[in-house]
This record gives C-alpha cells, sequence and structure tokens, in this order.
C-alpha cells in the first residue's frame, strides 16, 4: 500500500498525516528511571582524596539526583610495621608522609599541614573508619559529614584522628554522644563493619584511592581511579545512563552552600562557582554578608567559617 501524502488530510479519520493504526494509544513520556548506584572509595588519610574534596562536591550538588552515593571504606593504613608500607613511593615510616602530603597540598591548593607525622603520627586509619561505619549503619548523610571533620582535623589542623579523644570530640560536635559510638567502634562489630567495606571494594576491584565506581541496573559499570577533573565523572555517568545529555541543577548559592558545610577553603568555592583565585575576593563579597562568617588563613590558603 503506498503511503498517503503528508500534506493531504483523511477525511475519514481526520488526520493530516500518517495515519495510526489505533484510534486512541498510551504514550509514557516520562523517562525510564535508571538507578544508578555510585560506590566512593575512599580512606581518611587519604591524601588525593582530601584534594578530591571540590569536584567531588560539585559533582554531587549538581548530579547526585541521578545516582545514589554509597561511600566506601578502603583501609589505606592497617598498622606501621618494621618493613616498607608503601616502597614503590618511598613510604618505610610515618616521616616518610611528611613531605608527600605537604607536596600534595601545595600542587592542589587544599591545605595539608603534615607535621604531625612527625611528633604525633597516625598509627592506623582503622579507627577513624570504624567509627565512621558504625555512624553510617545509622545516618549516611552524617556519617559523610564525619568525613569531612575528620580530614579538615587531620590534613588542615593536623589532629591525630586515630586517637580516641580526638575521634569523641569530633563525634560530639556531630550532635552524637562521641564515648558510646568511638566505643562501639572498638568492639569487634566494628572491624565486621569495615570488614564488609574492604570485601565490597575488593570485589569491585579497587586498588587505590580515591575510586569511583558508578553502576547502572545492567550491572554495566564506570570505574574512574584518582582525582580527576568535573568532566570526567559526568562523561561516565552518561555513559552508565546511556544518555547524551545531563541536566544538572544550579549550583546552590555559596551562602546556602557555607551554612550547611560550616567550612570551605578557596580551592572549593573556586571550583564550585568556575571563580578565578584572583576574583575571590569580589565574589565573596558579592555572596557573604560580613555578619554570617569570617575568613582565616591557613598555609597560604584562605578558609570561610560561619558564625555561630
Amino acid at each position: 500500500m503506498n503511503e498517503k501524502n503528508k500534506m493531504i488530510c483523511d477525511l475519514e479519520t481526520g488526520v493530516c498525516g500518517a495515519v495510526s493504526e489505533e484510534d486512541m494509544e498510551i504514550i509514557d513520556l516520562n523517562p525510564p528511571k535508571k538507578t544508578i548506584n555510585l560506590y566512593y572509595v575512599t580512606d581518611p588519610i587519604c591524601s588525593h582524596c582530601w584534594a578530591f574534596e571540590p569536584v567531588l562536591r560539585r559533582f554531587v550538588e549538581q548530579y547526585g539526583h541521578y545516582f545514589n552515593l554509597r561511600t566506601v571504606m578502603g583501609g589505606l593504613l592497617e598498622k606501621w610495621g618494621d618493613g616498607p608500607v608503601d616502597p614503590a613511593n618511598g613510604i618505610s615510616g610515618p616521616s616518610d608522609v611528611a613531605g608527600h602530603w605537604r607536596e600534595v597540598g601545595e600542587y592542589t591548593r587544599m591545605p595539608i599541614d603534615g607535621t604531625l607525622w612527625y611528633d604525633n603520627p597516625v598509627h592506623s586509619s582503622f579507627p577513624p573508619s570504624r567509627v565512621f561505619k558504625v555512624i553510617q549503619k545509622q545516618n549516611e548523610t552524617l556519617a559523610n559529614v564525619f568525613l569531612r571533620r575528620m580530614r579538615e582535623a587531620v590534613f588542615a589542623f593536623n589532629q591525630n584522628i586515630a586517637d580516641h579523644s580526638v575521634l569523641v570530640e569530633l563525634v560530639n560536635n556531630l550532635g552524637l554522644d562521641g564515648e558510646a559510638i568511638v566505643k562501639e567502634a572498638e568492639q569487634s562489630s566494628g572491624q565486621q563493619l569495615l570488614n564488609e567495606d574492604f570485601g565490597l571494594a575488593a570485589s569491585l576491584g579497587v586498588r587505590g584511592f580515591p575510586t569511583i565506581i558508578m553502576v547502572n541496573e545492567e550491572n554495566i559499570s564506570v570505574k574512574i581511579v584518582g582525582s580527576r577533573p568535573l568532566e570526567n565523572y559526568v562523561s561516565g555517568l552518561k555513559q552508565v545512563l546511556n544518555q547524551q545529555e545531563l541536566l544538572p541543577k544550579q549550583q546552590p548559592s555559596l551562602s546556602s552552600l557555607l551554612e550547611k558545610e560550616k567550612l570551605l577553603f578557596s580551592k572549593e568555592i573556586e571550583v564550585m562557582y568556575d571563580v578565578e583565585k584572583a576574583d575571590m575576593n569580589a565574589f565573596i563579597e558579592k555572596e557573604l554578608s560580613t555578619s554570617r562568617y569570617q575568613e582565616k588563613e591557613i598555609l597560604g590558603e584562605s578558609y570561610y567559617m560561619t558564625i555561630d
């Protein structure tokens, strides 16, 4: 049968153009829902994970509606032994870490002090990781806030986050019972929770931190290792969603972001809002009220805090 001329209307059906065989059909205009699980495998004392914070925050803020985020502890340092811990990178003892940390901080402009490795070294990343897991069992969002506070403490403010009293104070500052949670983390159940993460990380083929793995419903995944530009993660998300374009959310205002995060370093604001370092002062003056925040400096970098 020859196709009718689409410029000629059919008198019987009342249609100009191609005629459907059905008088009425149901069309679902909603895009198919795909659940993406995003696994962020990390460790509290991973310096490149600290450097990754600005990009990760923007990715989650703008594209988090496409995926479910789960933070997984990877177990970077169980303990210091008699032999080299990381011979490939020249790490035999705690003091070897200090120079590496400072180099990462200077290169990425996410401040890292690192002098604690000389006089009060972190003996293991397992204790803070276990506390994270106990909190995560109750509240994923609050656990990620705790992870951020730990990183601020150890990298910028030179506190030993493997220390019992430091962990208790950090948990207390979240409005939780620090003593009870840290004690729970020190029990065998805390290590069991951590071991579950180690097993998950191994099953995902993770060998370094940070690692982002995005998995779709068909169990097709994209793995991105290391701290990469935002575009890499957006591209990976497009692949697992099988979409050419994504609709990012508008970045939150700086005032609302700072209210939520409590502390932001200059580099984090620059990445979130595409601001050049030279333009930061003008941007801050435009976006923030001087009565609501205070500016401080550490290791040559500015950071901004809300005023309680």
